[in-house]
């Protein structure tokens, strides 16, 4: 694909967070949730997952739009049994509804020392470490496994060429001390998420190499297939068997298990994108105790740093040192790519916000 020089503007975190917050209210958001979608949009921004941040809020105005994401709803429970909760996203902002179960599930813990939490039928949840962080405020371990339903599977299992599941995301959250991680996984079972191959194309930009398939099952570097319609090529699995192993358990823990939908074409495909999610949330009083478990990572995490390097590697990072890294960088702006803008424009006109409300957010 022929390389463009993509072009970038900053914003600080707060007119971001406002602009998604006044877009969201427009489409008849009350305070809260307007804010909850915000917080983690900006969020994901500010650790550097730009696939995950405010370039999402397009697609959240164009389901709202099209009545696949329910403004104002809520998480309920549908089944309470002891260390077990189930449950019910009701198509509400995942950014509502996974921190409604979250929350649940934290609070269950404290009370039984393990809690597991199905969450089925919640509309996009986002980034997967911000329920991992959530849990680590709290000082509990997490360990999250999530599908992607209603819409086109988007990744190959390996040995194949045509998409059979979604990016597939697992999180594992350790907590440290004062409410810091030790150690936050946050990864897809895809080399790249969607959200990647999203960014890489507004930015005209090819993807790392061995990260999608072309149409005719290729290797290719060339996102623009992955956005026509009908869709050409597919995501890859990382770590060849394994990741595609892993992706497969996603869906079925992560959907079949809570009884929410996997991409078996069984189901409707009209665009969506609907999450279920197992979690397994521990209080590690009941097995250790915090302080200890926040000892023995820093611990171990210290003597993992002290490695000598491979060739090519100027340092060793654990899980969550990056994300901590792009949040101290990006702590007074926060780059957006211009494709990007214009997207978020076209959203909040959609959304119902005048030029000049648009214009007075963004910028010219």
């Amino acid at each position: 694909m022929a390389h463009t020089e993509a072009v970038t503007s900053t914003y600080s975190p707060e007119q971001l967070h406002q602009y998604v917050v006044t877009t969201c209210q427009a489409m008849g958001s009350e305070t809260l949730e307007a804010t909850l979608v915000a917080d983690q949009l900006v969020g994901a921004n500010l650790a550097g997952h730009d696939s995950h941040g405010v370039g999402m809020l397009p697609t959240y105005v164009e389901a709202v739009r099209g009545g696949r994401l329910k403004v104002n709803h809520h998480a309920t429970v549908a089944r309470d049994s002891g260390s077990v909760l189930l449950i019910e996203g009701n198509w509400a902002f995942g950014q509502v509804a996974g921190y409604e179960a979250t929350n649940l599930a934290i609070e269950r813990a404290r009370e039984t020392g393990v809690a597991l939490m199905g969450l089925r039928n919640s509309f996009h949840i986002g980034r997967i470490g911000h329920w991992g962080e959530q849990c680590i405020r709290a000082g509990m371990v997490s360990i999250n496994f999530v599908n992607v339903a209603g819409h086109e599977p988007l990744v190959a299992p390996y040995g194949g060429s045509e998409p059979r599941f979604g990016t597939n995301p697992v999180c594992i959250g350790i907590p440290g001390r004062d409410g810091q991680p030790a150690a936050l996984l946050d990864m897809a079972t895809s080399v790249i998420a969607m959200g990647k191959a999203r960014v890489a194309k507004l930015k005209g930009e090819p993807v790392p190499e061995g990260t999608l398939l072309d149409g005719e099952g290729r290797v290719t570097r060339d996102p623009n297939g992955m956005f026509r319609h009908p869709r050409e090529g597919a995501l890859i699995a990382f770590g060849e068997h394994k990741g595609s192993g892993l992706a497969i358990m996603c869906e079925l823990l992560g959907a079949a298990l809570v009884g929410g939908l996997t991409l078996a074409p069984k189901w409707e495909r009209d665009g969506s994108a609907i999450n279920s999610m197992l979690s397994i949330v521990i209080d590690p009083d009941s097995l250790t105790s915090r302080d200890g478990l926040a000892a023995e990572a820093d611990a171990f995490l210290d003597y993992l740093r002290s490695s000598a390097l491979r060739e090519g590697f100027e340092e060793l990072l654990v899980p969550g040192e990056p994300e901590q890294r792009a949040r101290e960088a990006r702590a007074a702006a926060v780059p957006v790519d211009d494709g990007t803008l214009r997207e978020l424009r076209v959203a909040g006109s959609k959304a119902g916000l005048s030029e000049e409300t648009v214009a007075g957010l963004l910028g010219g």
